[in-house]
Order: structure tokens, then C-alpha cells, then sequence
């Protein structure tokens, strides 16, 4: 969200609520908590950019694995399947690596290109830990992809329950005001009516 936007929707709140509740003071205090809550919120297009990332990571993990089978050394196997995945925020850095990589970075610093993405920390370290100890690169790539592929399945059962849980939200909202004011209302305005007679 642009600070502009985040600025404008911030007032927005802020007026609201000082206009409900008659107080400047509860205006300006929503107007700040807005701003600090919207300042932490993702923009949709990041939000869509670690999405596609998330579920391209795997993929790649399987292209590496199957051009060092092939035989392809490290950097040319990343460069090449950074290429074919275009430049989206894994192909582009994959291409970055395979470019570090030919130039002679270590492993530690090319691979670590990838620990922006979600789950790309731990595929950076995988490769690095088979680069410095000189076990099998693809093999390493393979488990890797299995273990994302998941991690996955695992943050989108996640998301569906969370997104069922805020679908019943606004059924809770509406029904339990009306069950407060339909069925404790009455009763409590009965007893207390017993009451005061009693008095």
C-alpha cells in the first residue's frame, strides 16, 4: 500500500471512530493504530509475488535435481533453469546464482539469494551444507522439494481452515447481538422488574 493510501485510510478510521465515540483523542489514537497496522500489511502484488514463489520453488528444486543428474555442474544447471522459469522472483534469482556461482562466489553467499522466498532459507542451506561437504547436490535438491511440496499442502490447509473460520465471523456478529437482545434482554429486564416490585 503507497504511504499516501495508508495515510488517507488512517484519517478515515481515525474520523470515524472520534466521530462515533464524540472524542478527538479516540479519533487521533485510531488514526495512529490504523497507520502502524497498515504500515505491516503486505501489498497484494507482494503477497501474490511470495505466493508464486512459494509454489514455483519446488518445481525448481525438482528442474535442479534433474539437470545435475544429467551431469550439469552447479552453476550452469541454476543459470539454465533460472532461464527456463523466466524472470519471476525464482527464475531471476536462480539466474543470479548460476551467475555468482561461474564467477566464483561461495556457495554460501550465491545459494543464499534464495532466502528471501518462503522456504528458500532452508533449500540455501541444503545446498550449501552438499557444496562445502561435497555430498550429492541432487539428491539434497530432491529431499528438498518433497519437503517443500509439504510445507506447502501443510500453510494451504492452514489458510483454508483460517478462511473458514472467518467465514462463520460475520455470522457470529450478527446472531449473537440478536441473541443477546432477543433471548438474555427479556429476561434480565423480567427479573429486575421482580425485583424493584419487591422493593
Amino acid at each position: 500500500m503507497s504511504p499516501w493510501l495508508r495515510l488517507a485510510a488512517s484519517l478515515l478510521g481515525g474520523a470515524s471512530m472520534g466521530a462515533a465515540f464524540g472524542s478527538v483523542a479516540v479519533g487521533v489514537g485510531a488514526a495512529v493504530v490504523c497507520w502502524l497496522l497498515l504500515r505491516k500489511a503486505e501489498s497484494p502484488r507482494v503477497r501474490r509475488e511470495r505466493a508464486a514463489a512459494r509454489a514455483d520453488l519446488p518445481f525448481a528444486a525438482d528442474l535442479l535435481a534433474a539437470a545435475l543428474h544429467a551431469g550439469a555442474a552447479p552453476d550452469r544447471a541454476a543459470y539454465a533453469v533460472g532461464r527456463s522459469m523466466g524472470a519471476a522472483s525464482v527464475g531471476g534469482r536462480l539466474v543470479t546464482i548460476g551467475r555468482a556461482l561461474r564467477g566464483g562466489a561461495p556457495p554460501a553467499v550465491a545459494w543464499g539469494q534464495l532466502g528471501e522466498i518462503p522456504g528458500g532459507t532452508r533449500l540455501a542451506r541444503a545446498a550449501t551444507r552438499s557444496a562445502e561437504h561435497g555430498t550429492a547436490l541432487a539428491q539434497t535438491f530432491e529431499k528438498q522439494a518433497a519437503d517443500l511440496r509439504r510445507d506447502r499442502a501443510a500453510f494451504l490447509e492452514a489458510r483454508v481452515r483460517k478462511t473458514s473460520v472467518y467465514a462463520v465471523l460475520p455470522v457470529g456478529l450478527c446472531f449473537l447481538p440478536a441473541f443477546v437482545l432477543i433471548g438474555v434482554v427479556p429476561v434480565v429486564a423480567a427479573l429486575l422488574g421482580e425485583v424493584f416490585a419487591a422493593l
